[in-house]
């Protein structure tokens, strides 16, 4: 449909109003006199011609006889019309026409056509079963074994004495079932199965010894090969056991253990190695998510959004891709297909990608804008306005249905038990200023509120609690927010910065927005990004004049200033930013940086403190290994060892973490703990030549711990 407001009495009164103005007022002499070409019929025609009589006033002009009437009553209309029109237009009075058409004049595409559309660029692919490999796989062999000789075993038996219980009839005693035993095996040995059990079972011991104990060369040692023996034969009992389990209980089901690490700290752990630029390891976390459910298409998803910020545009739509070939409909995926087709100058395929995202989501105020800025880019004004309109359409119903403040109270009445206090807390309302002085127009409702607080949950990823396709789509609603804004947040959150770039040019144009600070902090992030510090830097100040109390500007000059190597204005400035009772938006790399400067300073008792801090809001790695470090420093083993084991267990892949625990065992006279220690942090090829020589110093001193010497 397309509607247009028109003024039509507007329009109709302009010219006779006009024309009355410039117009003398009513007279004979005033009309303007017949074209005596008209009347000179004389020479043209040949026929005689009398001059006609001049009327007074007329100033010599001819006008033929009768006419005086004629343009006396075309002058009054003429006036009447002006009067009532003049009338109108001083009141300002107007008309509003509105016109709806029943079809619209661009014909629309249907979903169904999108979906088969879309379905033509990228078919959907059937989910692989995970196929088990290496030592799971010989293990899963050997148990399936276990019960197929099981079953072969329990069939002999029926065969000699029937079935083992009857209803109704009493347990054998213990004297009986050693008879039948007996004669089982006799019968098991005269017929030759038992030989054949044997063989069948011989294979996937082997797999276990090669696969799962790693030994393929013969044994030199007979007490190391009596050992290994005891060893395998514990391990093929206890798999005995869990097999037989599970084939002979009706009631087992198949119980995993929880891996230490879930999904959601691998992106945690990833988005942290991607702050401090080691992307190789980012890559791993990935790979490492990828293998655990590749048919997950977040997964794919995150890793995409890898290359979009590597610049590998090319594999990062074939993540995108498969993201989108795993579920149709996921919609960060689409759009970003969208955005790289764009890219890459396929205009009608980056078409279908954004109008099939508004299908998928019609509601969704980022889908809109982007196809708006594509559309933009075309050149198209009318999709271009249709698209931005419907945005902003669906931005407002969501600001309606939304209420228009968080807000959180406590609720204290001697009525109500524990339960229902913590209840009526939980569903309570707070309003929730910002530090701009805006008011946040999202809304937690009780159960979320509720369980965010419980404590001993574990590690929460700050996306697990959000659907997989709709948790890269979240961005912080705010009264004052435009479209273009919101979308600025999905695009540099996705490290999609020309797209970034667009939407901010048009954030400039559109008549709510402008230079804000919201504005100038989400420049600063663009340029942060492209490694423009002096740029982002200056944004940053303009920003400051609107938001002098705005954590986040804070916290964005602390990173500019520690990329740049100015450590001292960074720790000023990330101080300023814990200091505000309003977090940043992130306080993650805050605590990783400001630990570290701490470190360097050597203000060992304050980076333990950081450190702790950000181990209790989000554990890694690097925080447990930066509380380690300090704990070393200040003297405290126990506590630094602790610390470093936690490190350990997160990632056993990093060579100072394998480093300072050499440095713990050797200060506490653990000789082989020290070397397998220091022979790992080698292995890992550890480069800090400082804590080296002290690990080296240390050796010397105490006379172990190099296994070279």
């Amino acid at each position: 449909q397309a509607k247009r407001n028109i003024s039509v009495l507007r329009e109709s009164i302009r010219a006779p109003a006009t024309q009355g103005r410039g117009r003398a007022p009513s007279s004979v002499g005033s009309c303007k006199a017949i074209p005596s070409k008209l009347f000179d019929g004389g020479h043209k025609g040949g026929k005689d011609t009398k001059e006609l009589p001049k009327r007074p006033g007329t100033q010599g002009k001819s006008a033929p006889i009768g006419s005086d009437s004629v343009t006396l009553v075309e002058t009054e209309q003429q006036q009447q019309v002006n009067t009532e029109g003049q009338m109108y237009a001083d009141s300002r009075t107007y008309i509003i026409i509105e016109i709806a058409l029943e079809k619209s004049l661009v014909p629309k595409r249907s979903p169904e056509e999108l979906a088969k559309r879309v379905m033509e660029l990228i078919p959907p692919r059937a989910p692989l079963p995970r196929r088990p490999a290496g030592a799971e796989r010989a293990v899963q062999e050997y148990q399936a074994q276990i019960a197929s000789v099981a079953g072969q075993v329990l069939e002999q038996y029926q065969q000699l004495f029937g079935p083992a219980f009857l209803p109704g009839e009493k347990p054998l005693d213990p004297t009986s079932q050693e008879q039948r035993k007996t004669k089982l095996l006799g019968e098991l040995n005269y017929s030759g199965k038992y030989f054949a059990f044997k063989e069948q079972i011989k294979y996937s011991v082997v797999r276990i010894v090669r696969e799962k104990m790693l030994r393929t060369e013969a044994f030199s040692d007979p007490e190391q090969l009596q050992a290994f023996l005891s060893q395998l034969y514990v391990f093929l009992v206890d798999e005995m056991h869990v097999a037989l389990n599970k084939t002979l209980s009706v009631d087992a089901q198949e119980t995993q253990p929880r891996p230490l690490v879930d999904c959601a700290q691998l992106v945690h752990f990833a988005k942290e190695a991607q702050l401090n630029g080691d992307y190789q390891l980012a890559a791993q976390y990935y790979q490492e998510q990828l293998t655990r459910d590749r048919s997950d298409p977040a997964h794919w998803f995150d890793y995409g959004v890898l290359y979009m910020l590597t610049a590998d545009y090319q594999k990062a739509e074939e993540c995108f891709h498969y993201a989108v070939s795993m579920e149709q409909k996921h919609l960060p995926s689409l759009l970003m297909c969208g955005i790289l087709a764009e890219m890459d100058g396929r205009l009608e395929e980056a078409e279908t990608f954004f109008e099939g995202a508004t299908c998928v989501d019609p509601a969704n105020v980022v889908a809109w804008t982007l196809f708006g800025l594509f559309y933009e880019g075309q050149e198209n004004s009318i999709q271009t306005e249709m698209a931005f309109l419907e945005a902003t359409k669906q931005q407002r119903a969501a600001l309606v249905v939304t209420p228009p403040c968080r807000v959180e109270t406590r609720v204290e009445s001697p009525d109500l038990g524990e339960e229902e206090q913590e209840v009526a807390n939980c569903e309570s309302l707070t309003i929730k200023p910002d530090v701009d002085g805006d008011t946040e127009a999202s809304v937690v409702t009780g159960s979320q509120s509720c369980q965010g607080s419980m404590p001993g949950e574990g590690y929460k990823g700050g996306a697990e609690a959000e659907p997989s396709a709709m948790r890269h789509l979240a961005t912080p609603t705010r009264l004052n927010t435009t479209i273009y804004m919101e979308t600025v947040q999905f695009l540099l959150q996705n490290n999609a910065l020309q797209m970034a770039q667009r939407a901010l040019a048009q954030e400039l144009l559109c008549p709510e927005g402008g230079l804000s600070s919201s504005y100038h902090l989400a420049l600063a992030r663009l340029q942060l990004l492209r490694a423009e510090y002096g740029s982002a830097e200056s944004s940053l100040k303009e920003a400051l004049n609107d938001s002098f109390q705005d954590p986040d500007v804070w916290a964005l000059f602390g990173h500019i200033h520690h990329l740049t190597g100015e450590f001292g204005k960074a720790q000023e400035c990330y101080e300023r930013t814990l200091d505000f009772v309003t977090d940043a938006t992130d306080t993650h790399p805050i605590y990783l940086r400001l630990g570290s400067i701490y470190l360097q300073e050597g203000e060992f008792q304050r980076a333990k403190t950081t450190y702790l801090r950000a181990c209790k809001s989000s554990p890694s790695c690097l925080t447990w290994l930066g509380l380690g470090i300090a704990c070393y420093r200040l003297g405290e083993l126990t506590e630094a060892e602790d610390a470093l084991t936690e490190a350990n267990i997160l990632n056993n892949g990093n060579a100072e973490v394998w480093g300072y625990l050499s440095l713990v065992c050797l200060q506490t006279g653990r000789r082989l703990e020290a070397e397998q220690s220091y022979k790992y942090a080698l292995k890992l090829n550890f480069q800090k030549e400082a804590v080296l020589r002290e690990i080296k110093a240390l050796q010397d001193h105490v006379g172990f711990g190099n296994p070279c010497f």
